[in-house]
């Protein structure tokens, strides 16, 4: 199983950006997939997640309102509006077994390699 991430980019604050998180290897049904990121000098911080089943949705507090998450057969999606410059992060997207839509890093065993967002002032 592979999560592949992609989307990320430099965009000025104030603008958006959509990253995608291809899963392959096998379908994807059941799974809880999370967005985490992780800036430079600073802990890896949970942003957002989707149960694939059902649709539900959980975010940080500092995502709520500007971030949503979607998802399509094997690709989930994390649009992020409003875009700050402390959103700037490595965004890795990670995949565990459903159940609580839990902001803890450890709890995800599937890891993607990440792609790079920067918001510049």
């Amino acid at each position: 199983v592979q999560l592949q991430a992609s989307g990320g980019g430099l965009v000025q604050a104030g603008g958006s950006l959509r990253l995608s998180c291809v899963a392959s290897g096998r379908t994807f049904k059941n799974e809880d997939m999370g967005w985490f990121r992780q800036a430079p000098g600073k802990e890896r911080e949970f942003v957002g997640a989707i149960r694939l089943s059902g649709g539900s949705t959980h975010f940080a507090d500092t995502a709520k309102g500007r971030f949503t998450i979607s998802r399509d057969k094997n690709t989930v999606y994390l649009q992020m509006n409003g875009l700050k410059p402390e959103d700037t992060a490595v965004y890795y997207c990670a995949a565990k077994r459903r159940g609580i839509l839990t902001t803890i890093s450890r709890d995800y065993y599937y890891w993607g390699q990440g792609t790079l967002v920067t918001v510049s002032s």
